[in-house]
Formats: structure tokens, C-alpha cells, sequence
């Protein structure tokens, strides 16, 4: 196992981790956008989705472990790439190719780590019940938690709203720069295919964007709505 452990330590064995870890998180991300966006369905079909997911107790710590263990290796070996670059050259690039790749490689860790400030901040509003603490206790009328509500009345919240809007951007941002980096570690990014490489990136970033803020935004012009009898 030492020539594994050695592998995965190289520089070329970090960034192919980093990468595979990426594509990961970013499976999680899309399905779990997907599902919150059942918001536009009503409080009927989200509340089910969240009531099923919940029922899945065993499977659903599984998974929420293997997130938390995936999520821990992708910041900390890109951590270690990044400060492993710095000490390699210490000193500034001077041509502008390469003063734009060493902004790039750097807004790659500032929004990861932001963007992990802000799962553990998501984890604390919804699941652990830290944040509006009287919302998490809401129950529908089947007696199941009323993950819409709990939602609305979140994002009603200009500085909620607000936090995670620009989270969003942010997670656009990783995952703009992101794509990009994970064709050229695997070598699947000859010339030829950059242009549609970037576009594919673009597109993808755009997508989860919009999907994500869509939520806030259409809470905070009313477009969504508490159901009648459910207020603070």
C-alpha cells in the first residue's frame, strides 16, 4: 500500500484526488439543488421528499459521512497543493499568463473555504435547527416537518436571503474554475476541445446558479408563499 500512499501524495496523484473528489461534490451539489427545488411544487412535494429522505436513517448517515469524508479530502489535499505551489515558487510571476493562473489557482481555495464556512452554516439553518429555531419545529398536517415553511420563512429574511445568494455565486465561481481543472488533471483537455471544455464549465456554473438563488429570490418577491396558518 506504500506505492498507493506515495501515488496519492505526488503532485499529479493530489490534483487527480482533488479532482475526483470535486466531481463528487459536485454530484451531491446538482441532486441536492434538484431537490429543493421541489419548493416550486408546494409544500405537499417537498415536505414528502424531505419525509423519505429522513426515513432513509441508516443509508442517509452513510452517505452523510462518506460527504463529510469526500468534502474533508478535497479541501485538504487542495490546501496542501496550494500551499506545496506557493513554497515551490515564493517568488511573483511576472508574465500575465501566469499572474492570472496564480489568481485563479488562488480564488479556488479562498471559495472553497467559504464555501465550506457556508455548508457548515446550511447544516446549522436546516438540519441541526440552530438557526430559526422556532421554524424547525413546524409541522405540516400530515405531522411531518415542514421543510417549507421552514424555507420561506428563512429566505423571508433579507440577510438569510442574502447569505445564501452570495454563497451561490461563490459555489458558481469553484466550479466555473473547477471543471476546467478537472479535464486538464485527467489529460482529457487537448486544444481542440478547450473551447467546448469552457462552455461546458460555463454552462454548468450558470445552471446551478440559477437554480440555487432562484429559491431565495422567488421567496423575497413573494412568488413563494407560506400556506395559510403558518406564520412566525
Amino acid at each position: 500500500m506504500s506505492w498507493l500512499a506515495r501515488s496519492l501524495s505526488s503532485s499529479l496523484g493530489s490534483k487527480a484526488t482533488v479532482a475526483v473528489t470535486g466531481l463528487a461534490l459536485l454530484g451531491f451539489v446538482l441532486v441536492h439543488m434538484l431537490g429543493n427545488l421541489q419548493i416550486f411544487l408546494g409544500q405537499e412535494a417537498i415536505n414528502a421528499y424531505a419525509a423519505k429522505l429522513k426515513s432513509l436513517s441508516g443509508p442517509l448517515w452513510v452517505a452523510r459521512l462518506g460527504l463529510l469524508a469526500i468534502a474533508f479530502v478535497h479541501v485538504v489535499t487542495a490546501i496542501r497543493l496550494a500551499a506545496r505551489s506557493k513554497a515551490a515558487r515564493p517568488v511573483a510571476y511576472v508574465a500575465n499568463g501566469s499572474v492570472q493562473k496564480t489568481v485563479s489557482a488562488r480564488s479556488m481555495v479562498i471559495t472553497g473555504l467559504l464555501i465550506l464556512a457556508f455548508a457548515v452554516y446550511h447544516l446549522a439553518h436546516f438540519t441541526w435547527g440552530v438557526i430559526l429555531t422556532d421554524t424547525h419545529q413546524l409541522m405540516d398536517a400530515s405531522g411531518r416537518p415542514d421543510v417549507f415553511s421552514m424555507m420561506v420563512l428563512g429566505f423571508q429574511q433579507p440577510l438569510i436571503a442574502g447569505s445564501y445568494i452570495a454563497a451561490m455565486l461563490l459555489l458558481a465561481l469553484h466550479i466555473r474554475h473547477g471543471t476546467g481543472s478537472f479535464f486538464q488533471t485527467l489529460g482529457a483537455r487537448p486544444p481542440r476541445f478547450a473551447p467546448i471544455i469552457e462552455k461546458t464549465a460555463l454552462g454548468l456554473a450558470w445552471i446551478i446558479l440559477i437554480g440555487n438563488v432562484s429559491m431565495p429570490l422567488a421567496v423575497l418577491a413573494g412568488v413563494i408563499s407560506l400556506p395559510p396558518g403558518v406564520g412566525r
